[in-house]
């Protein structure tokens, strides 16, 4: 295809942002939702639990599957098919008139949520030149943002004024529109078909191997360690705040609103910093500067709720700018015949890592007979451990085009993948 104008190129980055963060918010807003959808069905929280990881889960799975055909479509079509089923599924999440049926619809909500991450992160790799890939990355970011500053608290004031199924009917009205938009702005991306796509039955086989390339691998593993260290501490944030604070569940919004406008800013100049001076580069300085963050807020002393705003805004901006230089990284690691394939793979890795994270800093948690949360403090330094991990681990994730020694290619026996 043409390069896009620069007009039409920022059109389809906002696009592709707005898309995410109608992915983002139909995750988020379900965790609110929690006491109005348990009294409606009669469910208990384990029940409800399910419901919530039924999507995370979902997700991985559908990345995983996905890269045995998303090289193979024309990215546009994907993207419109998919999306569309997605509108669908919070559809069904609206009318489900069963706890039965909400589970089914958030499973399908999942499988369709999945893809779409994969897709958008390829469009931009295919449209974005690598110099400005950092600054798409982090403008593509801002759905996180959008998504705390403008969903999840509108999403919840829409649950109280109506009825838990208002927010899934509000994303149904806003995928319908994002939709139209991209089908007049997204180009037609094929050019990945002109070099061949192999028949079905070499997909699997290459999935395999696509997945135990060394390159690959290590890129895998910093995604996976990354998810699970941020997982351990976020899920549990509000939870602890109510329980040890005493922060009303109403007053939550402002935290969330206040830490995503100010990712909303910060995610784009953190981008072009990485384009600037590396990314990985980047990745360490914003690891390390979220060490102490993370620690205070897993060791949270007593403040004023005016105090505690800021604290988890500075929180939310330094753990989003390790994100930022790590997924543009991760659009130089795979080949370009390779790179769907490559990212639904690692979206996957992501979901998995989400799960694995929130499922373990839950175990490693309990509940005094104050009511208090005991054991965060315990999530904290386990999540600092992993990240300073990855913070090491970077080094070896290579770049496609990146020199690799000859000894190293040898020992891994990828001469022929280079």
């Amino acid at each position: 295809m043409d390069a896009l104008t620069p007009t039409r190129e920022r059109r389809l980055l906002w696009l592709l942002a707005l898309t995410q963060f109608t992915i983002i918010m139909d995750f988020m807003v379900m965790m609110p939702l929690g006491p109005q959808i348990m009294d409606a069905f009669a469910i208990t929280p384990a029940a409800f639990a399910t419901a919530v990881s039924a999507y995370s889960w979902c997700s991985g799975l559908s990345g995983l599957l996905a890269a045995t055909y998303i090289d193979r479509f024309d990215r546009r079509r994907l993207l419109l098919c998919v999306y569309a089923l997605f509108a669908l599924s919070n559809l069904a999440c609206a009318l489900a008139g069963s706890f039965s049926l909400l589970l089914f619809a958030r499973a399908f909500a999942g499988l369709t949520g999945g893809v779409l991450g994969s897709v958008i992160m390829a469009i931009v790799t295919d449209v974005i030149p690598p110099a400005r890939r950092g600054a798409a990355t982090g403008t593509i970011m801002t759905a996180f943002s959008l998504a705390a500053i403008a969903g999840v608290p509108a999403g919840v004031m829409l649950g109280a004024r109506f009825t838990w199924a208002a927010p899934f009917l509000l994303l149904v009205v806003l995928s319908v529109a994002i939709w139209l938009a991209c089908a007049r702005v997204a180009p037609s991306l094929s050019a990945h078909l002109a070099r061949g796509t192999p028949p079905l039955k070499e997909v699997l086989p290459d999935l395999g191997r696509l997945l135990v390339l060394p390159r690959h691998l290590n890129a895998f593993v910093l995604t996976f360690t990354m998810m699970v260290s941020q997982m351990m501490v976020i899920p549990f944030i509000s939870p602890m705040l109510v329980a040890n604070h005493g922060v009303e569940p109403q007053r939550l919004s402002w935290i969330y609103m206040a830490g995503g406008a100010a990712t909303f800013f910060t995610s784009r100049a953190i981008g072009r910093l990485a384009d600037r001076y590396g990314r990985r580069y980047m990745f360490r300085v914003f690891v390390l500067l979220s060490v102490l963050p993370v620690m205070f807020v897993t060791h949270l002393p007593t403040l004023p709720f005016f105090l505690i705003v800021p604290v988890f805004a500075v929180f939310m901006v330094v753990l989003s700018g390790r994100m930022v230089p790590m997924h543009a990284l991760m659009t130089t690691v795979p080949a370009p015949s390779q790179r769907g394939a490559f990212l639904s793979a690692n979206s996957a890795i992501m979901a998995l890592g989400t799960g694995c994270g929130a499922w373990l800093g839950g175990l490693m948690l309990s509940i005094t007979p104050a009511g208090h949360i005991d054991g965060y403090g315990t999530n904290g330094w386990a999540a600092v451990a992993l990240v300073l991990l990855a913070c090491a681990w970077i080094s070896r994730v290579k770049a496609v085009d990146e020199p690799v020694s000859p000894a190293s290619l040898e020992s891994a026996g990828v001469q022929a993948n280079r």
